[in-house]
């Protein structure tokens, strides 16, 4: 899901530096953050320049103003706080964006939920109409400790293959996007999914699993749920709803 906008390039920075801090924003008010912990990036549209938090700043603190841009080897070029950025964050999102350039944005979270179901053998279940999104479309990486190492970057990439979401095994969950706000969504429906497996789980009832067609069915209809609604125009309405939730309780993102 998520539809493009058509801007000029100074117009398309500047979007995604505003729909960047909502992110950050959305996922305080959502409680998806983990202290000052975890990372939203994206495209700052300049070349493979990318933005991202500055190092220390809580979710619920940052301003589209404040960002950090830096470059794909780890430059860091303009950093209106001074405070540098997460280590961890620079390996796990220049190894995305280097190796796929119709990615805008990536969001990596560290939530009990999802934490829970990426410490799980059998990952993320086809059990519900969130999680059969993902139904055969999401990817797996191995843990290898704080991703701090540079050559874990490549394995990152080789796991994620061509796909928008992965679960980080024994650590978080990462989705991916053309925009912020298909990053943000998919992440949303994500997170989602993996608290109601965990609640479903605890409850220590029998599951019951949809059938293997239906499951199929479903995902393909997450992929063309865009073109039935083309109507909307090139605004993506969801993303356009959380933006108007951002400036309900965040209006200071923007600055």
């Amino acid at each position: 899901m998520g539809a493009h906008v058509s801007l000029g390039s100074e117009q398309l920075a500047a979007s995604a530096r505003a729909d960047l801090a909502a992110a950050y924003r959305l996922l305080a008010h959502f409680k998806m953050d983990d202290s000052i912990f975890t990372h939203i990036s994206a495209k700052a549209g300049v070349g493979e320049q990318f933005l991202i938090n500055s190092y220390g700043t809580r979710f619920d603190e940052v301003k589209a103003s404040e960002l950090v841009t830096i470059d794909i080897d780890g430059t860091v070029l303009d950093d209106p706080r001074g405070h540098g950025i997460n280590a961890a964050g620079f390996v796990i999102h220049s190894a995305i964006h280097g190796a796929r350039p119709e990615i805008g944005c990536v969001l990596h979270t560290h939530t009990v939920a999802g934490v829970a179901v990426a410490c799980m053998e059998e990952g993320l279940l086809p059990m519900n109409q969130w999680s059969l999104q993902f139904h055969d479309r999401i990817a797996y990486h191995d843990f290898e400790g704080i991703a701090v190492n540079l050559e874990e970057r490549a394995r990152l990439v080789a796991d994620l293959g061509t796909h928008k979401a992965m679960i980080l095994r024994n650590h978080g969950l990462l989705t991916c996007g053309r925009t912020v706000g298909e990053a943000f969504v998919l992440m949303h429906n994500l997170e989602r999914a993996c608290q109601a497996q965990v609640a479903a789980l605890g409850t220590g009832r029998p599951i019951r699993l949809p059938p293997r067609e239906i499951a199929d069915l479903t995902a393909r209809q997450y992929e063309t749920w865009d073109d039935l609604h083309a109507a909307s125009g090139a605004v993506d309405p969801e993303w356009a709803a959380f933006l108007r939730l951002t400036r309900a309780v965040a209006p200071d993102f923007e600055h």
